[in-house]
């Protein structure tokens, strides 16, 4: 089911009512929208809230970074990437680190929509895209 036109715009006011000025979601002014949003009972009201908790998560994620291994990170290693990617996004990133046997070696960074991939295992699939 689509979302109307209509919510989608109401969402994406309160969206930006939402984030400071960096474009980074502020949580307690998200609760305080939502709850003030469900209160209301506007016409859509699901609609907006969906469209609402899908931006929120959107904009969140491209200050989230994932970092699979295949071995668990040292600290000074977890830190110096830490550094690295918060002086790339221009603020504070969190960071989540997850250990994957099956790269082999190597590492894979998300942040955002954007991938790093310097495992061993995307280094074989690349070998048997290009051989084959």
């Amino acid at each position: 089911m689509q979302i109307p036109k209509i919510a989608r715009r109401k969402a994406r006011e309160l969206f930006d009512a939402s984030v400071d000025a960096s474009g980074r979601p502020e949580f307690s002014k998200a609760i305080s929208v939502a709850d003030v949003l469900i209160k209301a009972s506007p016409r859509h009201t699901l609609q907006i809230l969906k469209e609402y908790t899908r931006l929120i998560r959107l904009a969140a994620a491209k200050h989230h970074a994932v970092i699979e291994s295949a071995i668990p990170l040292d600290a000074a290693t977890r830190d110096s990437i830490h550094k690295s990617l918060q002086q790339r996004d221009g603020g504070e990133v969190s960071l989540e680190c997850k250990v994957d046997a099956s790269l082999i070696g190597g590492s894979r960074i998300r942040l955002g929509s954007e991938v790093w991939d310097a495992t061993v295992l995307s280094r074989i699939e690349h070998l048997k895209t290009v051989a084959a």
